[in-house]
């Protein structure tokens, strides 16, 4: 049986910003840094939706990946977030990702396929930018409950029979659809690296087996994601349950609480709590998180020993 090519822990890397909302290259630069420092970490993930991908410019998208390419040197993998309407925007981001030295890409669903899904429209999108940067690509598999943009078996069988998809960043944040997504993968391209996406639900999909994950609370804290991940792989089950118990009330309070769309917002005020970033500021719409938040997060921050 062929093994898939990824595995491990990736961490999805937040976009430091200045409160006017431009770059902000020092907190990126320290925010990078650290994650190259981490050991155990197999690579990174770069303009993911922790990374804020639909806010940033494709001239901004590119100095982070140049920013990451230049901090963490082979072999260490990036893995390089495209989210776009267009299949002409989204190949055009792909070329950049290469050009940039990234690995691989990871390929969002366009938002406008929440209203339906149109199977020969969502192959051709990811035939077009695959074919424009030759890069191995990983799936995305949204949430049970974002309407049409998690994909149904029929697609995601269609997007399997892809030669150059490698990966899927499992994130159906619900662990019957996780396995039954799992097993189709395995019984049609064993080959494809099913990566667990849901923060809070990382025990029960590394036990119902995964390569591996691709998630932003792995920015935040590390250390206890990879000791869950190893101590399943060893079949440590109270270390696991340890390991466990430190991670689930910090992902309850940034992913678990609504509404769930303040994810990014409460992940950069936890590292901006923690000093790590120098701003908490997201790209407008969002705003600023109101005290109570705040107060919420950093007694979440002081149960995972980080605070």
């Amino acid at each position: 049986m062929d093994r898939p090519v990824f595995g491990g822990i990736y961490a999805a890397t937040v976009c430091p910003l200045l409160p006017d909302g431009a770059l902000d290259h020092p907190s990126l630069t320290r925010h990078l840094a650290a994650m190259a420092a981490m050991q155990g970490l197999a690579g990174l993930l770069v303009n993911g939706h922790a990374g804020e991908n639909f806010t940033l410019c494709r001239a901004e998208q590119r100095a982070v990946l140049d920013a990451a390419r230049s901090i963490l040197p082979p072999p260490a993998q990036i893995v390089a977030g495209i989210n776009a309407e267009s299949s002409a925007l989204a190949a055009a981001l792909a070329r950049d990702a290469a050009a940039a030295g990234a690995d691989a890409i990871l390929l969002f669903p366009p938002f406008s396929w929440a209203l339906s899904q149109d199977l020969p429209v969502i192959v051709h999108h990811h035939q077009a930018v695959q074919a424009a940067c030759g890069l191995p690509m990983l799936l995305y598999q949204a949430p049970v409950a974002a309407a049409q943009l998690a994909y149904r078996a029929d697609t995601l069988t269609a997007l399997l029979a892809l030669p150059g998809v490698a990966g899927i960043k499992e994130g159906s944040w619900e662990t019957a659809a996780y396995e039954a997504n799992r097993r189709l993968v395995r019984s049609v391209r064993p080959d494809v690296a099913v990566m667990a996406s849901g923060d809070e639900h990382l025990l029960s999909c590394f036990v119902l087996g995964s390569e591996g994950s691709l998630v932003s609370l792995a920015a935040l804290a590390p250390a206890p994601i990879l000791a869950l991940e190893a101590a399943v792989r060893q079949g440590d089950l109270a270390a696991a349950q340890a390991a466990h118990a430190t991670i689930y009330p910090l992902a309850r309070a940034i992913y678990g609480t609504r509404p769930s769309g303040r994810a990014t917002a409460r992940l950069k005020a936890c590292l901006h709590l923690l000093g790590r970033i120098d701003h908490p500021t997201c790209r407008a719409p969002m705003s600023r998180l109101p005290g109570d938040e705040i107060a919420g997060l950093r007694a979440a921050l002081t149960v995972a020993g980080l605070a």
